[in-house]
Order: structure tokens, then C-alpha cells, then sequence
């Protein structure tokens, strides 16, 4: 199949939608896994009380979080529906967090084939995953867009290596193509949760705050051993990020960091810096190299950050999220939408 006939045959899908088996319930300690494996020690995510004194209910998840419980959703559209492609190539995460999610939510999560276009000659996918809870509210939304790579992007050998490293149930290259028959989203009301804009935010006060002004720079430490560690806990399982051979047959230079990992990093730092991790509406991140994560040094990512623009009527900002490791820059922009008491 040619390049033009994936694109078209992808954008004919384009809309296509279905719903996880099930829910998924937020537990309080999958919340504190997740929180440690993006190195997020902002109390409101480990503590009960920490959380109750910024008006949570209890432990309230990372605005990442919900990457974890997509990653598994998602498995299905890049199994069955988007097809044509040996495998994807992370370039730009939304997180919209229309009221934080706390522990013992009970989720509803569905998938959509959002958007397809073609740029540059490269096939940008974009998938939306929205979270609703028992009461019909949509409380989060995540957009995911991957670069589609295809059998001329990957050198066979790499495919064949891959396959003898994946963990037993994971397949991400060459998915065998089943019988398709389009399926939309039904149509109804969409309500939105309003708490994440209606309760007071533990954020500086917006009289506090000025455009120009800087987070404090903070840097984080990567090891191999964190790698393998978000691997399990977010479910991914590419060997890029863990095995240093199969990472240069690759191409790369050695193991690389996940990009959703460093999002995560980023929103920690953010979160340190505000004070309440549930004040962030809108967290955008688009990836432009990814940190390298040597076994004898491991990785060093500096963090650093600035208010670019600040709304009076909605007491809020948008602060830009600068990330490095090694010389490069990791984060091509990112961005927070934050409100202020």
C-alpha cells in the first residue's frame, strides 16, 4: 500500500469511536504509583488530608495520569482501525483537565479516531480519549497525535529484534489488518465538569503574578531503573526505552527517555511551583528530541518556565514549560493553562 493510499484509507476512518469494556476505577494507591514513577511528590497526589486542605475529596491524580488507562484504550485503535502503519512515533499530547481526578473516581473512557493529516510527507494521527465519571460529567479529555511510520521507515531487522523483546501479549509492529466496519460516536448531550473552574485554587494570588515572570529552574535526575519502572507502571512497553542494542539498531543513540514520561516531570515541576496541581486546565506539550538516558549517567532534564500571558477576567495564565537534557531541547513548546486564587 503507498503512502497516499494509508493516508486516504486512515482519513476514511476518520470519527471512528467506541468505549472501553467496562470502567476504570482510580485507586488511591495506582495514583501514588504514578505520581512516583513521574517523580511528583506534590502532597494533594500521596496525602489525604494534603489534598482535603486544597478541597479535594481525596488524592488527586497527575494531570498525566490519564495517559496510562489511554495507552490501554488506545491499543485497539492502533490494532484494528488505524492501519497501513508498522508503528508510531509520539509528537504532541493535550491534556485537558476539566476538573482534577481524584481517587475512587469511576471512569468511563472512550476512543476517537480525531483528525489525520499529512504533512512534510508523514501521516499525523491524531486519537481523542474522554474521561467521564459515574454522574454523565466528561472530566477529562486527551488528545494524542503520533507520526504513522511505515515498512520504509524501519529497517526489517529492527522489526524482527522488536518481536523478540516485546512482553508476551504486545505486538507494536506489523498488527494484522481484521474486517472493519465504521462505528460513530452516539449522539447526545456532552456535559462538562465545572469544578476544576469553580473551586477557590491553592495558586498564588493573581495580583501576585506578573507576565515575564520565572519559575525557578529544577533538574531531574533519569536512570535506567526509572525507565523500567514507568514502562510498567504506564504500560509501555517499547524496548527503546530499556534495551540499549535494540535502541542503536533503532537508530538512536541509546535508550531514550518516554516522551509521556518527561510530560509528566514537566507537570510536577509546574505543580511545585503553583502550589495545586488541580488549577491546571489545559497542559500542552509537543515533543522535539527526546532525552537521552545513558547506563552510567543516566540523565540530567532542566526544567524551567515562565509566565508568557495572564487573563484578568478569569484570573488565570498560560505558562510556558521549557525542558533540556543533554544540550537539547526536549519540549518544542509546552504549555500550562493555569488558574490563580
Amino acid at each position: 500500500m503507498t503512502a497516499t493510499a494509508e493516508t486516504a484509507t486512515v482519513e476514511a476512518r476518520v470519527g471512528h469511536y467506541y468505549q472501553m469494556d467496562g470502567t476504570y476505577l482510580v485507586g488511591r494507591e495506582k495514583v501514588r504509583e504514578y505520581a512516583r514513577a513521574v517523580q511528583d511528590y506534590h502532597p494533594a497526589h500521596w496525602d489525604v488530608d494534603a489534598a482535603a486542605e486544597l478541597g479535594y475529596s481525596d488524592v488527586i491524580a497527575p494531570v498525566t495520569f490519564t495517559s496510562t488507562p489511554g495507552m490501554a484504550c488506545n491499543r485497539r485503535m492502533f490494532e484494528q482501525i488505524v492501519v497501513g502503519y508498522d508503528t508510531y512515533l509520539q509528537t504532541e499530547e493535550v491534556f485537558e483537565q476539566h476538573r482534577p481526578i481524584v481517587a475512587g473516581d469511576e471512569l468511563l473512557v472512550d476512543v476517537e479516531l480525531a483528525s489525520v493529516r499529512r504533512t512534510g510527507g508523514r501521516d499525523f494521527i491524531t486519537v481523542t480519549n474522554t474521561f467521564t465519571d459515574t454522574a454523565g460529567e466528561r472530566v477529562h479529555t486527551l488528545h494524542t497525535t503520533v507520526v504513522g511510520l511505515t515498512s520504509e521507515d524501519i529497517d526489517e531487522g529492527v522489526k524482527v529484534a522488536v518481536q523478540k523483546a516485546m512482553m508476551h501479549d504486545v505486538n507494536i509492529l506489523d498488527v494484522g489488518q481484521s474486517a472493519y466496519e465504521k462505528a460513530l460516536r452516539p449522539e447526545g448531550e456532552v456535559r462538562i465538569a465545572e469544578g476544576g473552574m469553580t473551586r477557590t485554587p491553592g495558586t498564588p494570588s493573581f495580583d501576585d503574578v506578573n507576565v515575564g515572570d520565572q519559575l525557578p529552574v529544577h533538574h531531574t535526575r533519569l536512570s535506567r531503573g526509572d525507565l523500567v519502572n514507568y514502562a510498567g507502571v504506564a504500560g509501555d512497553a517499547n524496548p527503546i526505552h530499556w534495551d540499549e542494542t535494540l535502541a542503536k539498531l533503532a537508530g538512536l543513540p541509546d535508550v531514550i527517555a518516554h516522551g509521556m514520561l518527561t510530560m509528566g516531570l514537566g507537570a510536577g515541576f509546574h505543580s511545585e511551583w503553583s502550589g495545586d496541581p488541580g488549577a491546571v486546565t489545559r497542559y500542552t506539550v509537543r515533543l522535539s528530541a527526546p532525552a537521552i538516558v545513558s547506563v552510567a549517567e543516566g540523565a540530567d532534564i532542566e526544567f524551567s518556565g515562565r509566565i508568557k500571558s495572564l487573563d484578568p477576567q478569569t484570573r488565570s495564565g498560560v505558562v510556558i514549560v521549557a525542558a533540556k537534557s543533554g544540550g537539547q531541547k526536549i519540549f518544542g513548546m509546552a504549555t500550562m493553562n493555569v488558574r490563580f486564587r
